[in-house]
């Protein structure tokens, strides 16, 4: 998730240091990361037609709970939800609503937050619900495939910067291979994490290499790009959270939790099939 509708502060676009966590912090982040991949599963497999945003939101916000965890999002800033809904050409923050009800062919995605004994997890998929157009599905994964080559990019003596050009090129090699010109959200962006849900850097999709901090193992940051199949340009609605394509095109969002670690990048918000560093 990034800073909820908030545009990053300039200090935060500057940079500055980037907070290390020693291995037991990681593992405790790593639980907080579980409880978030295995609430996303539940909401995946929820997210059916007929079913509204809503209840989604309370299927999330119980899992969490039952977890011992607590949601990151609800009451931040005032967000009233536990998930960001945002459907279609919302491309995040959306508000969960009972009036939102999903139908097939809708593109879904949603982003979730938990803290458990201090620490967050943060994380976002796409959902296709039902069938959807081809366009559509090559829109998730090519931001799946940014996603991806970001958190690759994620490794010691790396610059920040070299994982928003790792996300960049891929998005732009996708653009080639499907012969369709996704649009690149440079306003919002990715963050370091902890026991904070947003902390130093902000994190750009976009950019040079060999800029910014230079990673350490015990890093964390959020990688989330966020493209569409349009327009780059982003409008927020009067809700003061929602934020839309200008162009009515629709979006899709992927992010994970990663720690930079001597062995590569260590997934936090994995599948527990996947946790291996």
């Amino acid at each position: 998730m990034n800073l909820l509708g908030l545009r990053m502060p300039r200090w935060m676009r500057r940079g500055g240091s980037i907070e290390a966590k020693s291995r037991g912090e990681l593992e405790a982040m790593r639980a907080a990361g579980l409880v978030v991949s295995r609430t996303l599963a539940a909401v995946t497999d929820a997210a059916r037609p007929g079913v509204s945003t809503l209840e989604l939101d309370a299927l999330a916000e119980q899992l969490i709970r039952d977890a011992d965890a607590v949601p990151s999002f609800k009451g931040y800033h005032g967000f009233p939800g536990s998930i960001c809904a945002s459907v279609n050409d919302q491309i995040v923050h959306g508000i969960p609503s009972s009036e939102l009800v999903l139908t097939s062919g809708d593109l879904l995605s949603v982003d979730c937050g938990a803290i458990l004994e201090g620490w967050h997890g943060d994380s976002a998929v796409t959902i296709s619900v039902g069938e959807v157009s081809e366009p559509d599905r090559k829109l998730s994964a090519a931001t799946k495939s940014a996603m991806q080559a970001g958190i690759d990019a994620a490794r010691p003596g790396a610059r920040l910067t070299d994982i928003s050009h790792a996300v960049e090129m891929e998005a732009l090699s996708k653009i080639l291979e499907d012969g369709i010109e996704y649009g690149m959200i440079e306003e919002y962006g990715g963050h370091g994490i902890g026991r904070e849900m947003h902390m130093e850097p902000f994190l750009p999709n976009v950019g040079k290499p060999g800029r910014g901090p230079e990673l350490q193992p015990g890093v964390t940051l959020a990688i989330e790009p966020m493209l569409t199949g349009g327009s780059g340009g982003t409008v927020e609605l009067d809700d003061g959270w929602t934020v839309i394509t200008d162009d009515g095109s629709r979006a899709a969002h992927w992010e994970h939790t990663v720690a930079v670690t001597e062995d590569g990048p260590w997934v936090l918000t994995a599948p527990e099939a996947a946790s291996a560093e």
